[in-house]
């Protein structure tokens, strides 16, 4: 009730509920009001300190202003767009983002499909000339790699053997991609977290949401998570691997419309890949709420996952 009243005062709203959706890097609450509906992060300062926020706002305040379909901060009466609270662990840190229409897809048609390659390719072409003015991290072999896979350690106290694996893989990676001319690749800041639980149509209109991850790197490490998506339908059953083909092609097609990505780039894919899976197994160990992703069957899973890679797309697209 006071976090109601609290966001009614603030940005002059009337009949204000909040309803809490996840619980993770930050609290996610739908708002409803009698204007409309949004949604409300509440972070941790365990996980992301203010200026992480700031650069989060002021890359998705570039998108907005240059029409890209996102899910934006809003402004209260005061004009400010970051609230200060004071919680009971502390002081925190909240901003309030316009509602995504639409909703989550998990089998797109092929219009969806091109207008997400259109709507990757127009944020890619915003965030790379964007100029990091506050702090975040960056997406590299190391902090996708190499440091999560030292960190994890310990969850494979019971499993050394896909351990090891994993450290051979991480070895086999960076000589991988020591043949591509990385230098000619696209930076900026990326997603990082391209799958449809963060993106929701509106018939064939897409917004794009959810940018806590969001880094600088290789701008084809979006394409990579999106890619993933298509690898667990098909390890899933869902569609079959020349269905994948089809319809990743029509949305490379969508986001050439508007942005380059070399072949060299696209290549690369398969190798990225594993830090993708690496990346958020650390972050799982970094707030107990995460902790069941640290036991056993899910660590085997993931693996799974990532052996399953290796072993059928490795080749396939090199």
């Amino acid at each position: 009730m006071a976090l109601s009243e609290l966001i009614a005062e603030k940005y002059g709203l009337k009949n204000v509920q909040c309803k809490l959706l996840v619980r993770g890097v930050g609290d996610t609450y739908r708002v409803e009001s009698e204007e409309n509906h949004f949604i409300l992060r509440i972070y941790r300062s365990s996980h992301r300190s203010l200026d992480h926020i700031k650069e989060e706002v002021r890359l998705l305040q570039a998108l907005k202003d240059a029409h890209v379909s996102v899910s934006y901060p809003i402004t209260d009466l005061s004009g400010d767009i970051i609230l200060k609270l004071e919680a009971i662990e502390g002081v925190r840190h909240s901003v309030l983002f316009s509602f995504a229409k639409g909703r989550m897809i998990r089998l797109m048609n092929d219009n969806q499909f091109r207008a997400l390659g259109n709507e990757m390719a127009r944020f890619h072409t915003i965030s790379s000339h964007f100029k990091v003015e506050y702090e975040r991290w960056n997406f590299d072999l190391q902090t996708t790699v190499f440091k999560p896979l030292e960190k994890l350690k310990p969850v494979f106290k019971e499993n050394p053997e896909d351990y090891e694996w994993l450290q051979n893989i991480a070895a086999e990676i960076e000589r991988k991609l020591i043949k591509f001319d990385t230098s000619t690749f696209s930076k900026g800041y990326c997603h990082f977290d391209f799958l449809p639980k963060n993106f929701h149509f509106d018939n064939d209109t897409v917004t794009l949401f959810d940018f806590d991850f969001m880094g600088y790197g290789w701008l084809v490490n979006d394409i990579m998570t999106f890619w993933i998506h298509f690898v667990l339908d098909v390890s899933a059953g869902r569609i079959t691997y020349e269905e994948f083909q089809r319809t990743y092609h029509i949305f490379l097609d969508g986001y050439r419309e508007y942005r380059s990505v070399s072949s060299q780039e696209l290549a690369s894919i398969p190798y990225l890949s594993i830090g993708f899976w690496l990346f958020y197994m650390n972050f799982h160990t970094t707030h107990d709420q995460f902790q069941v992703f640290t036991q056993l069957p899910h660590v085997k899973s993931y693996v799974g996952i990532m052996r399953n890679i290796v072993e059928n797309y490795w080749e396939k697209e090199a």
